[in-house]
């Protein structure tokens, strides 16, 4: 039977390696692309078995990354739509923005429907441009980034009949 000293020490020993572990998880994954630019320096990698996209170990990331992006033109100024303006969701911390939910959105098959529900969720709006935007290589060059128009939404017209 352990003793209550002895569960204790255990339970401090463990807390202690946890909360060791969490800082050099958040060490290795912040890394590579904000301490390093941060100090001016490639700032050493540990010798563990973290992957380079530290917390999603375990998908396949490949070295290019693409999304879709909408803008929107009121007054003639373009304004670089928040996924969150387009979609609301009541789900309190449920992040189903940054799974590119919006990708969907650039399939030339959803054009039409996806402009429909624009100018209906956004009226305020005189037009829309969904972009294609990617970062070809994330290792090399993870500050180039390639932007290009998929389609464009114009306001609707109405005709008296």
């Amino acid at each position: 039977m352990e003793t209550p000293l002895k569960i204790r020490r255990k339970n401090r020993i463990i807390s202690i390696f946890i909360i060791f572990w969490i800082l050099l998880f958040q060490y290795e994954t912040w890394r590579a692309n904000s301490l390093s630019p941060l100090f001016h320096r490639q700032l050493p990698k540990t010798p563990f078995l973290f992957p380079p996209a530290g917390w999603i170990m375990f998908f396949q990331i490949g070295r290019s990354y693409g999304f879709a992006e909408v803008y929107a033109r009121k007054d003639n100024q373009w304004k670089l739509l928040k996924p969150h303006e387009i979609f609301k969701t009541r789900f309190v911390g449920y992040d189903n923005f940054r799974r590119n939910v919006l990708s969907v959105a650039l399939d030339p098959r959803y054009a039409a429907s996806f402009c429909r529900y624009l100018f209906w969720r956004l009226p305020q709006y005189e037009a829309f441009t969904v972009a294609w935007v990617e970062y070809p290589d994330l290792i090399e060059t993870p500050d180039d980034v390639v932007r290009q128009p998929a389609y464009r939404c114009e306001a609707p017209t109405t005709h008296d009949h």
